[in-house]
């Protein structure tokens, strides 16, 4: 028997799937936050260089969140996983105005991406996980 939040984040990937922004993507659901939205990761994102591997995840808000300027219905996220040190750096974050996706409503890039090893239950805890099984 399915759980109410999983067939919830069932659903939200495959709405994400769906949409006409995501079509070249194939989402993998990786967890779900404390607030109950969930992450995915886009597997054809991942790329391996080295001991590193850089990835894009999106969190979908299950309630769209309250910002300066408007509301925000989801996040990307791209990190960058050191998987032999158990360090994860973020390298981009966008959230976006709507929820398919293509209203970019704040960005932030970083320069220098710092190491350091993920805080439990957040999106680059997520990644490590997906990226470097036996972590």
């Amino acid at each position: 028997m399915r759980s109410v939040s999983n067939v919830r984040l069932l659903s939200v990937v495959l709405a994400l799937a769906w949409s006409g922004s995501l079509s070249a993507q194939s989402l993998k659901p990786v967890g779900s936050l404390a607030g109950g939205n969930p992450v995915a990761l886009e597997t054809k994102s991942v790329k391996r260089a080295g001991g590193e591997v850089i990835a894009t995840l999106r969190t979908t808000f299950a309630k769209p969140a309250k910002a300066p300027g408007g509301e925000w219905y989801g996040s990307r996220t791209v990190v960058a996983v050191r998987c032999a040190t158990g360090t994860v750096a973020v390298k981009e974050n966008r959230y976006y105005g709507d929820a398919k996706f293509t209203t970019v409503a704040s960005e932030k890039i970083v320069k220098i991406p710092g190491y350091a090893p993920p805080i439990p239950g957040s999106v680059p805890a997520f990644a490590l996980k997906a990226l470097c099984p036996a972590k």
